[in-house]
């Protein structure tokens, strides 16, 4: 509740047009799942059939939101020359499809991890209605997950995004070979390992997936694409430095 009064009272302080026009273009986008019951559907029913697809929808916008916002946040602007705004979106929908498929390995690896150290029916718990047995599932499952495979997936998009940056935000040259060792060695290792890795991990990732786990499966994926949005504010905070 007090990152989010803090939030709140930076975002009244400092909002502008810009900020109106941005938050009403948002509304305006999402309004038709509210407003239309066949346009709902529609999403319901795509997002069961396909859901591969809709990871890579899901992550393309929202995600790419979270950016936005947070570059509104460090810069005054929700754009700038560089930032290579489409680059960062199909690289947040790859990821979207790398999640989709990890949530599916993890959900479905861990209960019969779990059931084979003695936890009866893990499988099922998870699936099921609410308990404290299901939380604990939901727990190892996001534990798990954040600890084998979040770090990859956070240092291979940081990589992304120094392409992106290196490469002037040009679209072309964003599908040039990236220079891995070169970035790698370029990291803010005190950014990366010592906030995103060791306190966005325990204190955010984890918690909040162990929510995810336990959310129907249809619902999942676009949860996580939800705090994608929240954790780009955080970071946003977290590494506010004056930008020219």
């Amino acid at each position: 509740m007090i990152l989010v009064g803090i939030i709140f009272d930076f975002t009244i302080k400092n909002m502008k047009k810009q900020d109106l026009f941005f938050i009403l273009g948002v509304l305006l986008f999402f309004a038709p799942f509210f407003v239309f019951n066949s346009v709902y559907d529609f999403y319901e029913s795509f997002n069961k059939e396909h859901g591969m697809i809709m990871s890579f929808i899901k992550f393309f916008f929202l995600a790419t939101l979270g950016e936005v916002i947070a570059l509104r946040i460090k810069t005054g602007m929700y754009s700038k020359k560089g930032f290579g705004l489409l680059q960062r979106a199909l690289v947040w929908g790859v990821i979207g499809l790398s999640i989709k498929m990890m949530f599916m390995v993890f959900l479905t690896g861990t209960p019969v991890f779990l059931e084979y150290m003695g936890v009866s029916n893990a499988a099922e718990v998870i699936k099921g209605d609410f308990s404290y047995k299901k939380i604990l599932i939901a727990f190892v499952i996001s534990l798990l997950l954040n600890t084998i495979y979040a770090p990859v997936m956070m240092t291979a998009h940081k990589i992304s995004d120094m392409h992106i940056v290196a490469n002037d935000g040009n679209f072309v040259k964003f599908f040039s070979p990236i220079k891995i060792q070169e970035h790698f060695k370029n990291i803010d290792w005190n950014i990366q390992w010592g906030f995103v890795f060791k306190k966005t991990i325990p204190l955010f990732w984890i918690p909040a997936h162990t929510i995810t786990f336990m959310l129907p499966s249809e619902y999942q994926v676009l949860f996580a694409a939800l705090l994608g949005i929240a954790l780009g504010v955080i970071l946003s905070f977290a590494t506010l430095k004056p930008e020219k």
